[in-house]
């Protein structure tokens, strides 16, 4: 544990896209409030966009997040810093597409979504552990929202939707 004193630009766009708004300082476990704060987003891009725009969303979140993450790391001195929690936006953006939009899907693709972020199973653990900068941080959430969008279709062909 570093005894350096963490010190961040709140001006910086950087800051506010990283912690999906302030999401991140949230304690405990900003990763879980980082996707609680991207539900209400996802789901109305969803249901009043649809699909399309969902994937677009996802892409634009995902190229912020590679950029806010950089920024934010070299801004912090932290690898991948708990704080930095617009990685679970877009993958829970990118589980939602497998998710029946009832209230048991929703709450299936997030809790899929955060055991597959904590778990870190293979290929996650390899984006988490063995790579760094923004192909981390953003690696490991979205195959853990691709492992959530695989749980969901079988979840579904069997019958459980």
């Amino acid at each position: 544990m570093s005894n350096k004193k963490l010190v961040l630009n709140f001006k910086h766009p950087a800051v506010w896209a990283a912690t999906w708004f302030g999401c991140g300082f949230m304690k405990p476990a900003p990763g879980t409030w980082g996707t609680l704060g991207a539900l209400p987003f996802g789901l109305l891009i969803l249901i009043y966009l649809g699909p399309t725009a969902l994937l677009l969303g996802t892409i634009l979140v995902t190229a912020l997040g590679w950029w806010a993450s950089d920024v934010f790391e070299k801004m912090s001195g932290e690898k991948d810093s708990s704080m930095i929690v617009i990685d679970e936006v877009a993958g829970m953006w990118l589980a939602l597409f497998a998710a029946p939009l009832t209230p048991l899907g929703v709450a299936a693709a997030f809790i899929l979504f955060r055991a597959f972020d904590i778990l870190k199973p293979w290929p996650v653990s390899y984006f988490d552990k063995k790579l760094s900068g923004p192909l981390s941080v953003m690696g490991d959430d979205l195959v853990a929202g691709l492992y959530t969008i695989l749980c969901l279709t079988g979840l579904y062909y069997a019958g459980l939707f």
